[in-house]
């Protein structure tokens, strides 16, 4: 059994997790007063309970009754509940475009006197301790629909639930840093495929980048020392209880050498008998 509480940002994509949730096998159940929390779990938790896998949507709009969400975790904690508390997060200008583009109203316009940056302002600062007690937090500014319908099918499928995940992202800096990231690896240290002609157009997926990449001797010898210091880590974060780890991996531009990288360590890690999900951020870019 799989219980998820989701919570996070107006606009930063709750309603496609919950869609690509139900399309892997979740009950949801959308805009539930926190103080629900505790009913919902009881029928999780009972003898041949109606759910294996629940997920439950609480956020902003439910406005006075959110004070009460922090409390109610609290309470299930207490109680010996499992569950993972999800955040979606994007940042401010992400959101104030999606706003905008959507034509929405945003659920705390009235109380900010009509102005939406306000908004997200308040919001913000309502979900701050929610985000600081969240188990997986998700990112949502630099990405499209297609990949976090990925994330979260790779993340939350009935498989996950036999330990920490553990994602290893590829990215370029130049389109900015992931802020979910609990550790970051800078590889623009390496030489760069992208100027040869020959490679320039290829990424990391493909073979001829990737000799390219791991023929010189500090690629290699990187990468053994990457190695060891995620083998070293990875249990030390278990024991911690953290059920998710995200690994980043960059470069300039996300195409070739963290690519590269990110698909070797992934492949160590799974052959590890780690739950592991490899992401390439900025490939397509």
């Amino acid at each position: 059994m799989s219980f998820l509480i989701i919570t996070g940002m107006s606009g930063s994509g709750k309603s496609q997790v919950v869609h690509t949730l139900e399309d892997i096998g979740y009950f949801c159940v959308d805009n539930v007063p926190p103080a629900m929390l505790g009913k919902f779990a009881e029928m999780t938790t009972a003898s041949g309970g109606p759910m294996d896998n629940l997920a439950l949507v609480i956020d902003a709009r439910g406005r006075r009754l959110f004070e009460t969400f922090i409390e109610e975790l609290n309470d299930l904690h207490q109680r010996g509940i499992t569950f993972r508390l999800v955040f979606l997060n994007a940042n401010d200008d992400v959101l104030l475009n999606r706003y905008k583009e959507g034509r929405r109203r945003h659920p705390l316009s009235e109380i900010s006197g009509g102005s939406l940056k306000e908004a997200i302002r308040l919001e913000r600062e309502m979900l701050t301790e929610a985000y600081h007690s969240a188990d997986v937090v998700i990112d949502t500014s630099l990405t499209t629909i297609a990949q976090l319908k990925a994330q979260i099918a790779a993340s939350f499928s009935e498989d996950t639930g036999a330990g920490m995940l553990v994602r290893v992202l590829s990215f370029g800096f130049k389109h900015g840093i992931p802020v979910e990231a609990d550790l970051v690896f800078d590889l623009r240290c390496l030489p760069n495929p992208f100027y040869v002609d020959d490679l320039k157009e290829k990424t990391g997926l493909d073979q001829p980048v990737v000799d390219y990449v791991m023929q010189w001797p500090e690629s290699r010898q990187l990468l053994e020392k990457l190695l060891d210091l995620i083998d070293f880590l990875i249990p030390l974060y278990q024991e911690e209880g953290k059920s998710q780890l995200v690994i980043g991996l960059g470069c300039t531009g996300g195409r070739h050498r963290s690519v590269a990288f990110a698909e070797a360590i992934g492949k160590h890690i799974l052959e590890r008998h780690q739950h592991t999900m490899t992401w390439h951020r900025d490939i397509a870019k």
